[in-house]
């Protein structure tokens, strides 16, 4: 169901690698509620995903940009605003990747130039994104920047591995960045950590299966689905949520604030 709450709006997804990621799931929804949108990627995550049935399905163009790169940011952000012909009002920022994790590396037994080349990847490419946005001026007044995180950044998650610190770090960049993007743009920027969610990148993390499980029996509502990320993320894009800055928004079902559930204890009880 489309509200409109787009219309006229213009923006950039990061992160779309098939339909099960949750940015490709808020590129559908923000075609649907009226915006424009250029979609991006690294390279290697393009030769890997289906981001052209994307851009196909939503009359999007595509500009590959390593998030890393500040030349490759700068570009994306010109290109962008010529492609659709003015500044932007949301950007999505859905990248996230620990090579410790993909080796099977300990969180006590870490690689550290794969550390520094997750935290470069999943953290300080945000802060990247809005200093390379902040410099061009690119936003219009009352935009808003997301990015996509987990509670990790909170609680510890054993398997989560470096990940976690990844996210907490992510989470200040929006807090810090978003002070100075308020005062001088009128710009807010968020953070949303959403439940554990089924996609290639969620997948990669051991135990994953039980950890979806868990946290579906821990949550008054049951997990947050893709979907459902997308629809809340249209929420914080849209002008309803003008004054929502600096924050982290847990989309989880209740998770965060839940100590334990019944489901939970019954498995315990003898």
């Amino acid at each position: 169901m489309s509200y409109n709450l787009l219309k006229g709006k213009r923006g950039i997804i990061f992160g779309a690698l098939d339909e099960n990621s949750i940015a490709w799931k808020t590129a559908e929804r923000a075609h649907e509620e009226g915006a424009q949108i250029v979609l991006t990627n690294a390279p290697i995550a393009m030769r890997m995903g289906k981001i052209n049935e994307l851009a196909e399905k939503t009359g999007s163009e595509i500009i590959p940009a390593d998030a890393t790169s500040e030349e490759d940011l700068n570009n994306l952000i010109e290109k962008s605003m010529e492609i659709l012909g003015g500044k932007l009002d949301f950007v999505l920022h859905s990248i996230g990747m620990s090579v410790n994790v993909r080796k099977g590396k300990h969180y006590t037994d870490q690689n550290y130039s794969f550390t520094e080349k997750g935290w470069d990847v999943s953290a300080l490419s945000f802060h990247k994104v809005c200093q390379s946005l902040y410099k061009a001026d690119a936003m219009n007044e009352w935009g808003s920047i997301v990015a996509l995180t987990y509670m990790a950044a909170q609680r510890t998650f054993p398997d989560y591995n470096d990940m976690a610190d990844n996210k907490a770090y992510l989470e200040s960049i929006a807090r810090s960045f978003g002070y100075f993007f308020g005062k001088d743009k009128k710009v807010r920027v968020n953070t949303i950590s959403q439940s554990p969610t089924p996609t290639t990148a969620g997948k990669g993390v051991k135990g994953f299966d039980g950890f979806i499980a868990y946290a579906d029996k821990m949550s008054p509502l049951g997990n947050a689905t893709a979907a459902e990320c997308a629809d809340y993320t249209m929420t914080l894009f849209s002008d309803l949520t003008k004054k929502v800055t600096m924050q982290n928004l847990f989309h989880d079902g209740g998770f965060s604030n839940t100590g334990v559930s019944n489901e939970v204890i019954e498995k315990f009880e003898k």
